[in-house]
């Protein structure tokens, strides 16, 4: 089966992804994890080293300022599963309006970010990156806001991992997890419908009262 857009949207509204081996591998696999990382919207979790990064400031969240350099950051490290095929159809899907980039910018230099689909209610993050210190925790901040603020139901993080479980991430059983899609794919969000919060003490107030 060839990797195209609408063969990746339709894989995610059932409930697989694709992976690769590593950045040189040409093959494709899809995954259905037993176990479902999700980061609920009302349960993030900033510390107290991310909150005082955030009141510090002096940075500057965006949505699709640069798709492709948070794609190709995300890609570039030594274990990836980010082949070319992918890199190349989820830009595909980035001009069709399903892929977006959350990024974090000090100055002109992007030190963080993440990226990932939007279907329905559900954004399925697919990776993040840092340059700096916080830079993909401060994507995360910002990225959990946006959905709660646009009316997303769902975030599935693929698989949960030590740093994803300090940001309040857990795991869901493959049927829960279906449900919970099924019910964020029965309705719309718009990730446009407002504007992405610019001032770091209004997120951080959202989320510590959600939280």
């Amino acid at each position: 089966m060839s990797l195209t857009p609408e063969v990746v949207l339709h894989a995610y509204a059932s409930g697989v992804f694709p992976m690769s081996e590593g950045r040189d591998d040409p093959e494709i696999f899809w995954v259905d994890p037993r176990e479902r990382g999700i980061i609920p919207l009302d349960g993030f979790h900033i510390s107290r080293s991310l909150a005082r990064q955030m009141k510090k400031g002096g940075y500057t969240p965006a949505l699709n300022h640069d798709f492709a350099a948070v794609i190709t950051a995300c890609a570039d490290r030594e274990d990836t599963w980010i082949n070319a095929d992918i890199e190349q159809v989820f830009t595909a899907l980035h001009h069709a309006g399903f892929a977006h980039s959350f990024e974090i910018w000090r100055g002109d230099r992007l030190i963080g970010g993440t990226y990932g689909i939007a279907l329905g209610r559900a954004f399925f993050g697919e990776s993040m990156f840092s340059r700096a210190t916080g830079g993909s925790k401060l994507a995360l901040a910002h990225l959990v806001d946006h959905l709660a603020r646009t009316g997303f139901t769902l975030f599935d993080t693929q698989f949960l991992t030590p740093h994803l479980a300090s940001l309040g991430g857990m795991e869901v059983s493959r049927a829960t997890y279906r449900a919970a899609l099924r019910e964020a794919l029965s309705n719309k969000a718009d990730l446009f419908s407002v504007a992405l919060e610019q001032d770091p003490h209004c997120v951080l107030q959202r989320v510590t009262q959600t939280s």
